[in-house]
């Protein structure tokens, strides 16, 4: 039911152009909704509707009035043709006394023609000092809640017809609608922002518990003679120092669960060249952002090569060992390459997974990527080439 006030006073009936002014206002409200649908911020929004509503009813005053549950009022949210102050501080109490509190608390659109003479509705103060003589008020609604009134008034003399309320039906709506995507959109981004901080947190405390356990290797390294046994912790305490670097670039970096692979790389290369100081290791990387599926590996690949060329490479002398990284044609490819002397003849890489456990992992770690390992003679001293898919490509493609 539509509440129409029909007090005494000079009505006028519509003049000429009515078809024209229907047409007007429903190119406004077409206007609005490709206006309300694309807004991300409620304010501009919500001022915007009650230009153009304004503007499609013909009159310089039209206000938004949002409700405040916590202190059972309507606030002027938004509005055009007030005088300084009435936006944004100017509240209206929610009771059955006024055109907007009845429209709140029945949900019905309501048309006062007459303010003057009202017997039913007062006339709140600051709409009395602008001389305000009519209004026309309809419920905003969200998710089935009352959120707020969008209201229409003028000083002149004239009359709100019931066919004026379609069009202000439209633009609340409207207005509903973009508020419900608005807070949809603002939910999914706490959660996100939630989740990301768990994430964040996760690998943190991942890094810290990988790094516990390297510094228990560490200690138990320092307690052993036995140099085979000694290796083969250092071994296992540079793996999981690998890991831990990753983790520690996923919840460092700007984007969760994504790591820059020149950081990454280098970091362990760095980390490597510090434990053996007769070596110095130079690093040439792209700045690739890959996923921790992709790190993980790579890393630990990185670490196996690397430990293999200070191994094997140079003897006690050391020397100077280069790591690079380039993308090209949808493929990564990794490099570490040496001056030494190079690889014994019978070299074979099949052979030599089956009797070390680096080149068993080296061999596991490529598979797992999809790529293809290559250890080989160059003209001058020993370079490992690993080539798999950018994982960037294949996302692209397949979106």
């Amino acid at each position: 039911m539509t509440v129409i006030e029909q007090s005494p006073g000079g009505d006028r009936p519509p003049g000429a152009g009515e078809l024209e002014y229907r047409l007007r206002q429903q190119s406004i409200l077409a206007d609005f909704g490709i206006e309300a649908l694309r807004a991300r911020d409620l304010q501009p929004m919500l001022q915007r509707a009650t230009e153009l509503c304004g503007e499609g009813m013909r009159s310089k005053y039209c206000k938004f009035l949002e409700y405040r549950p916590e202190r059972d009022t309507l606030l002027v949210r938004a509005g055009i043709g007030w005088a300084p102050g009435v936006v944004g501080s100017t509240e209206m109490r929610t009771d059955l006394g006024s055109p907007a509190g009845f429209a709140l608390e029945t949900g019905l659109p309501v048309i006062s023609n007459h303010l003057e003479n009202e017997q039913r509705f007062r006339t709140p103060e600051f709409m009395a000092q602008h001389n305000i003589r009519r209004a026309i008020n309809v419920l905003v609604e969200t998710s089935g809640k009352r959120f707020g009134v969008l209201e229409v008034d003028s000083p002149d003399e004239g009359k709100f017809e019931p066919a004026d309320f379609a069009f202000m039906q439209g633009f609340a709506n409207l207005i509903g609608v973009a508020i419900e995507r608005q807070q949809a959109e603002q939910r999914l981004s706490e959660a996100m922002e939630h989740q990301e901080l768990l994430t964040r947190e996760a690998s943190h405390r991942v890094k810290n518990s990988l790094a516990l356990v390297s510094a228990m290797l560490n200690l138990q390294m320092q307690e052993d003679d036995d140099p085979r046994i000694r290796r083969l912790l250092g071994d296992a305490q540079a793996r999981i120092t690998a890991i831990a670097q990753t983790h520690d670039q996923l919840w460092r970096g700007d984007q969760v669960g994504i790591v820059a692979l020149n950081d990454l790389v280098c970091g362990i290369a760095t980390g490597l060249g510090e434990q053996s100081l007769t070596h110095r290791i130079d690093c040439d990387i792209e700045a690739i952002l890959i996923s921790a599926d992709v790190a993980i590996p790579m890393g630990l690949l990185v670490t196996e090569l690397v430990t293999n060329a200070i191994k094997y490479a140079y003897g006690d002398d050391g020397g100077v060992i280069l790591v690079m990284v380039r993308s090209a044609d949808g493929r990564i490819v990794l490099t570490v390459s040496d001056e030494g002397g190079g690889l014994p003849a019978d070299f074979d890489l099949k052979t030599a997974s089956r009797k070390s456990l680096g080149m068993r992992m080296i061999g596991s770690l490529a598979r797992q990527l999809r790529g293809t390992v290559m250890i080989e003679n160059a003209e001058l001293g020993t370079c490992a080439t690993l080539d798999v898919p950018d994982p960037r490509v294949e996302e692209a493609s397949s979106s």
